[in-house]
C-alpha cells in the first residue's frame, strides 16, 4: 500500500480540515494509505503581528510549499482563502472541495445581541480589514481591535472580557464542531452585509505538478461548481495584483452557465465600493469587476495594477 504524506498547518482547525477531506479520499481509495504531516509555519509562531507586515497570507503556505517541493510531502491541504493568486512554481492545485458555508458571523460576548444593536463604541475583534471595513459601513461608531490567534483561542478572549464581539468564519466553525455548541452567542453575516474573503469556506489539495498519477487521485473529490465558482473570485485578486490580506471581497455563485459575481474593495479612506455582474464568461467578469472598481475609485490604490 503506497503511502501518501500530507502536509497541513498545526492548527486544531488545519488539522481537523485536513482529516476531514483525508477521510474523503480514503473512502475512495482504501488501498492507499495517508499520513499527515503537520507543520508549524511563519503565520503560525508570529500570533502577535500582523499578517500585513510579515508578508500576508501566504506565510501559511510558502512553508508547506517548499516541504512539498523539496519531496518531503506528497500533497497538502490548505483553505484557499489563505493561498496567493499564484502558486510556487512546480505546483498545482489538485483538487478543490465542496464548499462549507461561505459567510462570516459576528460571535457576541452577550446572549441576545446584534450587530444593530450592539451599543455605541463596542469592541469588535478582527484582524481583518476586509470585515472591518464593511462592518463600519454598518455601524461607523464601533471600535475594532486586533484579534489573531486560533479559533478556541479568539473564543476564550471573547469569553474573558477582552471584546464585546468577535468575528470568524462560519467554514471555521461548523468543521471544528462549534456550531453544535449552544452556549455561543452567535449572528450569521449575510452576504449582502458582508462579502466573503475571496475563496472562503473551500479547501484546496496542492500537489506537484508533475505529479500525474496523484493528480488523477486528487480529481476524485473535486466538486467542478466549486472550482468553478473560486476560479472566478481569484482572478478578481490576480487582476488586482492583490494579496489576500488587502480588504478586498468577491463571491461568485454559478447557476446553469451564468455567473453571480459581487466584488468590493475598500479604498484608502475606509469606503466600500461595491460592485456586482452576471455572465456567462467568468475570466471576463473579473477583468470587468476590477476596471468598475477603479472607475469607482479604487485608481491610484497601491496593491491594484497601474
Amino acid at each position: 500500500m503506497k503511502v501518501i504524506k500530507v502536509g497541513t498547518r498545526k492548527s486544531k482547525l488545519a488539522m481537523t480540515q485536513t482529516q476531514q477531506l483525508v477521510d474523503q479520499l480514503k473512502a475512495l481509495h482504501p488501498e492507499r494509505d495517508f499520513v499527515l504531516v503537520p507543520y508549524t509555519t511563519k503565520g503560525d509562531r508570529l500570533t502577535h503581528v500582523s499578517l500585513q507586515e510579515i508578508g500576508g497570507k501566504g506565510v501559511f503556505v510558502k512553508e508547506i510549499e517548499r516541504a512539498l517541493l523539496a519531496g518531503e510531502i506528497d500533497m497538502a491541504v490548505h483553505s484557499l482563502k489563505d493561498m496567493p493568486a499564484k502558486l510556487a512554481e512546480g505546483c498545482a492545485l489538485g483538487a478543490i472541495s465542496q464548499r462549507e458555508d461561505v459567510r462570516d458571523c459576528l460571535i457576541f460576548r452577550q446572549a441576545g445581541q446584534t450587530l444593530a444593536d450592539l451599543p455605541k463604541g463596542a469592541l469588535i475583534g478582527t484582524s481583518s480589514i476586509r470585515r472591518q471595513v464593511q462592518l463600519q459601513a454598518q455601524r461607523p461608531d464601533l471600535a475594532f481591535k486586533p484579534l489573531r490567534g486560533n479559533i478556541d483561542t479568539r473564543i476564550k478572549k471573547l469569553e474573558e472580557g477582552e471584546y464585546d464581539a468577535i468575528v470568524l468564519a462560519m467554514a471555521g466553525l461548523k468543521r471544528l464542531g462549534w456550531l453544535d455548541q449552544s452556549h455561543l452567542h452567535m449572528q450569521p453575516l449575510e452576504t449582502s452585509l458582508c462579502l466573503p474573503a475571496i475563496s472562503q469556506g473551500a479547501l484546496a489539495v496542492e500537489c506537484r505538478e508533475e505529479d500525474e498519477e496523484l493528480r488523477q487521485l486528487l480529481a476524485t473529490v473535486q466538486d467542478e461548481k466549486t472550482a468553478a465558482e473560486v476560479a472566478v473570485e481569484r482572478a478578481v485578486l490576480a487582476q488586482m495584483n492583490a494579496d489576500c490580506t488587502f480588504p478586498i471581497a468577491a463571491f461568485a455563485q454559478k447557476n446553469g452557465q451564468n455567473y453571480l459575481l459581487e466584488a468590493m474593495l475598500a479604498k484608502e479612506d475606509g469606503q466600500c465600493v461595491f460592485v456586482s455582474l452576471q455572465g456567462q464568461d467568468g475570466q471576463q467578469l473579473a477583468e470587468q469587476a476590477v476596471r468598475q472598481l477603479a472607475d469607482k475609485g479604487a485608481v491610484g490604490m497601491p496593491w491594484l495594477k497601474k
